[in-house]
């Protein structure tokens, strides 16, 4: 697409999820676009609970604009940003959002919330997404990143061309990091590999991206475990990823801050409810169709449901 033919139908946007990943976008637009460039949709608990709370960003002091859920009206662009524990309620919540034109996206990590979305919406709404390169951390109202990465995007058929032509024309108005990917269920699933290896291995050993990655250590042997797992599961759905495509992802982790943790690890901190069912839950049930062994996530599960009994039994 030519410069001069640039022209972004996208003038509104809604954002569900007001963790690390919604945060950092709400501000790249806002900076842009002004503060009614980009709302927040809640429900009318979250309402109470945020209306007038002061984010800070960097250090940085934001306050963003915000809305029930029961008051929104359709919008261009829909941005999905909850855990995956949240999704479900997310739609519920997102369905006033979404009008004929809306296009959505999920910033989520896994390798499904584009087909669960797709299930109430339609595919044609949306762009397939994902998320890298960030060392964002949120805990409580704080969030602090010193790499914002970059969206990679793109589309699974042909009804979705025009959504991704108004987002690259969006993404260059506010100057958000991105890049198309021709194949990007192939990358959807490279990072689904990472995620499965770093953000499992931080929470259940309680590390960080430096402990993950020191060679020789039990932690780096269960990071590079659970993602040849992946390598393996990849080839048998047909998507080949190898073991180039893991060292890329692993270069990707040594640029992050040493003492850095990811999303799962930081749920953990915060005694939430974690991620594995969309990590090691996945590679086990996909695992178990294709007959595949899988002993490092099966560890890795078992050892991170034990963590969040445990804080049942706390509570």
């Amino acid at each position: 697409m030519n410069e001069g033919e640039r022209n972004t139908m996208i003038q509104s946007t809604a954002i569900i999820g007001m963790g690390a990943l919604g945060l950092l976008y709400a501000d790249r637009i806002v900076k842009k676009r002004g503060k009614n460039g980009v709302t927040f949709v809640l429900d009318k608990d979250r309402m109470q609970k945020y209306k007038d709370v002061e984010f800070s960003i960097n250090g940085e002091k934001k306050l963003f604009q915000m809305a029930v859920a029961d008051d929104m009206k359709p919008v261009d662009l829909v941005i999905v940003a909850v855990k995956y524990n949240g999704l479900h309620s997310a739609i519920e919540m997102m369905k006033n959002c979404v009008g004929e034109n809306t296009i959505i996206m999920s910033v989520m990590n896994g390798i499904d919330s584009e087909e669960i979305i797709a299930d109430t919406f339609g595919k044609e709404h949306l762009i397939y997404t994902v998320a890298q390169g960030m060392d964002a951390m949120k805990f409580g109202n704080d969030l602090n990143y010193t790499k914002e990465g970059e969206l990679r995007i793109g589309i699974v058929e042909e009804s979705q061309k025009k959504n991704l032509e108004d987002v690259c024309c969006y993404f260059d108005d506010v100057s958000m990091p991105y890049a198309v990917e021709e194949n990007i269920m192939k990358r959807m699933w490279s990072k689904f590999m990472l995620n499965v290896g770093v953000n499992q291995t931080c929470h259940a050993f309680e590390t960080t991206y430096a402990g993950v990655l020191k060679e020789g250590s039990e932690e780096n042997k269960i990071f590079i475990g659970a993602m040849n797992e992946v390598i393996a599961l990849s080839q048998a759905v047909g998507i080949g990823l190898t073991e180039e495509d893991a060292g890329y992802y692993i270069d990707i982790v040594k640029t992050l801050k040493p003492e850095g943790v990811p999303s799962m690890r930081q749920d953990g901190i915060a005694k939430r409810k974690s991620e594995v069912e969309m990590f090691a839950g996945t590679v086990k049930r996909l695992a178990g169709k294709y007959g595949i062994k899988t002993p490092v996530n099966d560890l890795l599960y078992d050892k991170i449901k034990g963590i969040e009994r445990n804080l049942i039994c706390l509570r």
